[in-house]
């Protein structure tokens, strides 16, 4: 016979278990695990399914299928030299450029890869750091250039060096002339359907990620940003129209401490920037130029001490009909936004793109595993 007591002392222990497993949860980061993390890394064979990845990608580049399933490639990075004109199999080079179709590049260890000069990255290429400490530093940096189906993951992109002109490997076994190139982390240029998730960017000689022209269907996701003053571009410049085309959803990444602004800068386009975590700005979090649309959605903004004000509108005499929205934002430390132009501006995704807003109350929770993961072997990630 059951007494109440005895009940009373069942639900006792079953309440003390459900916050013992949410206590532990919470130390592996994984108590709140937002659209994209949820769909792969509660499972314990990810390293087995890594390609399970392409189907949980949420915003403009809706799903990345197209870089899995028959013909794909896998290939194992063992060595971190490389050789800008003649890769050795091996390099991080050999997998981007010398494999013909899709490929699906992942890295045997840790390692330290300085590149000679940049890397330009093909169509249907992943790079999948996951499950090591993969750093590209201290040399040349990333380049797709009129590329479609791209996935950059768990990367350590920093101190990129500006390249002058040279001719590099490039996808497909083709020589290519590069010009000049300014030292940003990850550049695009008149590329689609790209996804860059989970990894950390950082010091720089130019911008940490620059989509311009007439890049669209991006989503920039999971990246941890910090110390760095220009970090994220979207559209070339003033003058160019093709960039009205451009859609990029920025959505779970951590901004800060001491970055400056540009997060993001948009010109002519459209960015839904929808539960970021900003820790501080000095000269502004969210600009642009050109009349941009830009969907401020659930988002914490944590002002510094002296620059409360969130937004900027450059070269403002130009500029007539900017439209930028804040809706459901958390704003601490005496933080403001300023909303501009008179419609409610909506990402309209389809359905391969759209995903549940969270309250940006948990935004912290939401980032808490921004940047690179480093996930130990036969475990959770």
């Amino acid at each position: 016979m059951v007494t109440r007591s005895s009940l009373r002392l069942f639900i006792l222990y079953i309440i003390l278990g459900i916050e013992a497993i949410s206590v532990l949860a919470q130390k592996r980061g994984l108590s709140k695990l937002n659209a994209i993390d949820v769909c792969w890394r509660r499972n314990p064979k990810w390293r087995e399914q890594r390609e399970q990845l392409a189907r949980c990608s949420v915003g403009f580049a809706g799903k990345m299928t197209n870089n899995i399933g028959k013909g794909t490639t896998m290939y194992v990075v063992t060595d971190p030299s490389d050789d800008p004109l003649k890769p050795k199999p091996g390099t991080l080079r050999y997998g981007v450029t010398m494999i013909p179709g899709k490929v699906w590049i992942t890295f045997q260890k840790d390692m330290n890869i300085k590149l000679e000069k940049t890397l330009v990255v093909g169509s249907f290429t992943t790079i999948d750091g996951r499950g090591g400490s993969v750093h590209i530093a201290k040399g040349g940096c990333l380049l797709l250039h009129k590329v479609t189906d791209v996935i950059i993951h768990s990367l350590r992109i920093h101190h990129c060096r500006a390249q002058p002109a040279s001719t590099v490997m490039g996808p497909g076994a083709q020589l290519m002339q590069l010009s000049e190139m300014d030292g940003d982390a990850i550049r695009l240029l008149a590329s689609t359907k790209i996804w860059i998730d989970h990894n950390t960017l950082y010091r720089c000689e130019d911008g940490l990620i620059d989509v311009t022209l007439g890049s669209t269907n991006v989503t920039i996701s999971n990246n941890w940003f910090r110390d760095h003053d220009k970090v994220m571009l979207l559209g070339h410049d003033d003058d160019f129209q093709d960039d009205k085309n451009l859609k990029v959803t920025v959505v779970y990444n951590r901004f800060g401490p001491n970055c400056h602004q540009r997060m993001p800068r948009v010109r002519h386009g459209y960015a839904h920037v929808v539960n970021n975590l900003y820790l501080g700005w000095e000269l502004y979090a969210i600009g642009g130029s050109m009349n941009p649309s830009i969907k401020s959605q659930s988002n914490l903004f944590v002002a510094p001490t002296k620059n409360k004000e969130i937004t900027r509108e450059i070269n403002k005499e130009n500029g007539k009909g900017y439209n930028f929205r804040s809706v459901g934002d958390v704003l601490e430390n005496g933080a403001s936004f300023n909303d501009t132009g008179s419609g409610y501006v909506k990402p309209n995704y389809t359905s391969e793109q759209v995903f549940a807003v969270e309250d940006a109350r948990v935004v912290r929770p939401l980032t808490r595993s921004a940047g690179a993961l480093r996930c130990k072997p036969a475990s959770l990630c």
